[in-house]
């Protein structure tokens, strides 16, 4: 007997053939070599991460930075506010402006044809939907006269004169 055949049988292992617990003990060995592989990897990963950390949390505490957070919070909510706030005052401004006198036209002409100068003129304001009104100065010799009609929806109840209806047309866009 060999000295290996009686520490075999001392352990308890004396039918044990050999080349199994050789094969056995290659293949443990290559098990530890990938498990100190994958604890070296991880051990640099988790270095990677600590030093990532301590330039996050560099001059600070956890309390601090607690609160930096509740200020963007804060800030966050302000911001929304704020945000819905601008979005009102616009919807205000816009119905506002569908009244407002967005749309003019003006038409200047000599009435009499003697006068000269082209002094009096037509003028239309219209707002967004069209509706408005259309003023018409006329210059004589005698003085200066004006009057208006009411357009609603781009038209008028009462007829227009020939530079009237251009200011108009001028004012819709036509």
């Amino acid at each position: 007997m060999s000295n290996n055949s009686i520490f075999l049988k001392q352990i308890g292992l004396e039918s044990l053939d050999l080349g199994y617990l050789f094969v056995g003990v290659i293949v443990l060995t290559v098990l530890l070599l990938i498990l100190l592989i994958l604890l070296i990897v991880q051990m640099c990963k988790v270095g990677k991460m600590k030093k990532r950390l301590e330039k996050f949390f560099q001059g600070k505490n956890g309390a601090s930075l607690e609160d930096k957070i509740a200020k963007l919070f804060e800030d966050n909510k302000a911001l929304k506010s704020a945000t819905e706030k601008n979005k009102k005052d616009i919807r205000i401004l816009y119905k506002k402006a569908e009244s407002a006198y967005q749309k003019m036209g003006l038409v200047k002409y000599d009435a009499f044809h003697q006068m000269g100068g082209q002094l009096s003129f037509s003028l239309a304001l219209l707002d967004e939907y069209n509706n408005g009104f259309i003023i018409n100065s006329v210059h004589s010799t005698d003085g200066c006269y004006s009057y208006t009609k009411e357009i609603k929806n781009g038209e008028s109840l009462i007829t227009l004169g020939k530079e009237e209806a251009e200011a108009l047309a001028i004012a819709m866009g036509e």
